[in-house]
């Protein structure tokens, strides 16, 4: 079923994908979404994620469900400043939506609006966010069952802690103090109407009470930032926090520097830790410079901006978010009784 406003765009019926995309798709439509015949989808892509859309389409062809298909490009000039009025309008009569897009510069705000429409309306939302031709046949062919497994056990485990620790050999020290107030969420890649999530799924987070500490970023860095500096592990950005707030940041990259401090100084808290995240995607063993999937990666990763209050219930907001993600993480909980490792050198010390 395709939408009259996207007869401009590619028929994504008849464009030509890999065959190795399907196994991807088929977790993502199957097994993450758990698409039904008799649902309606709304999937949104762009021109230089075609071929990946092509293999969902497919996917829900085969289920035999309805749905509508539309490319940014032929609906409005990118950036985006707003998400297209078309877009929205399908979404409030779908119970599923997928985004599948290569994001550019400044275009968090029509994201927002997207899922605003999602939050609303309790869709289940795969937000596909730079998903690329590797992620499709690395992440997105995981384990989803074993990792939402697992990720359960870390969130039974974290929502009992009242502080994490945590160490890198590259110099992360870390202590964050949790509020009870602040709920944790798994998002795991079996995706609820509960919490849309990101695919390849795999991490539990929540917003911190308070982070204090030194985090060394020899990953990867979020947002548009990722695809400019890639992998950052010959000249990792290290982070000073205090009170929650960036204070310093320094890296042998001053372009990397210079960026970084920019953005996280948008607004008032955009400098301010908003999420607080152990990746969980065990289908993962490296990272490979893409956000989406390098913040699954087992370990920790914070962002600094918007702390998802509509989830987390953390009651301030910012117009930003960027995720930075550290390697070969150490991780303790505790509480009044003392603490548990539950994670060495980068391996889980946990039985799902």
């Amino acid at each position: 079923m395709m939408d009259q406003a996207t007869q401009t765009a590619p028929d994504l019926r008849t464009t030509a994908f890999p065959a190795e995309f399907t196994p991807g798709a088929r977790n993502a439509v199957t097994t993450c979404l758990r698409i039904q015949p008799n649902e309606k989808v709304t999937l949104i892509t762009d021109e230089r994620c075609l071929t990946i859309a092509a293999s969902l389409v497919a996917e829900l062809e085969r289920i035999g469900c309805a749905w509508n298909a539309f490319v940014l490009e032929a609906l409005a000039p990118r950036p985006l400043v707003n998400l297209p009025a078309t877009i929205l309008d399908d979404m409030e009569t779908s119970q599923v939506s997928i985004f599948a897009v290569e994001v550019q510069p400044n275009e968090l705000h029509s994201r927002m609006q997207m899922t605003d429409v999602v939050n609303r309306r309790r869709m289940r939302h795969a937000h596909m966010v730079n998903i690329t031709p590797e992620i499709m046949t690395q992440g997105m062919r995981a384990d989803f069952l074993a990792i939402d497994s697992l990720s359960q056990a870390v969130l039974d485990k974290v929502r009992a802690a009242t502080y994490v620790r945590a160490t890198t050999p590259a110099g992360t020290d870390i202590h964050a103090q949790l509020n009870p107030d602040y709920r944790w969420f798994k998002t795991s890649g079996i995706i609820s109407t509960e919490k849309w999530g990101n695919l390849p799924g795999g991490e539990c987070f929540t917003a911190p009470g308070e982070v204090n500490g030194v985090f060394v970023v020899d990953g990867v860095v979020g947002d548009y930032l990722c695809a400019r500096y890639g992998i950052l592990r010959d000249q990792p950005l290290t982070i000073n926090i205090e009170g929650n707030r960036i204070t310093r940041v320094s890296s042998e990259n001053k372009a990397l520097e210079r960026d970084f401090w920019a953005y996280t100084h948008t607004d008032e808290n955009s400098d301010r830790v908003g999420e607080f995240a152990i990746g969980t995607n065990i289908g993962v063993d490296r990272v490979i410079g893409n956000i989406l999937q390098d913040e699954k990666f087992p370990g920790i990763h914070i962002a600094f901006g918007d702390p998802y209050g509509a989830h987390t219930g953390a009651p301030w907001k910012s117009s930003t978010h960027i995720d930075v993600v550290g390697l070969e993480f150490s991780i303790w909980l505790g509480d009044a009784d003392g603490e548990e490792q539950i994670m060495r050198d980068g391996q889980f010390l946990i039985e799902a």
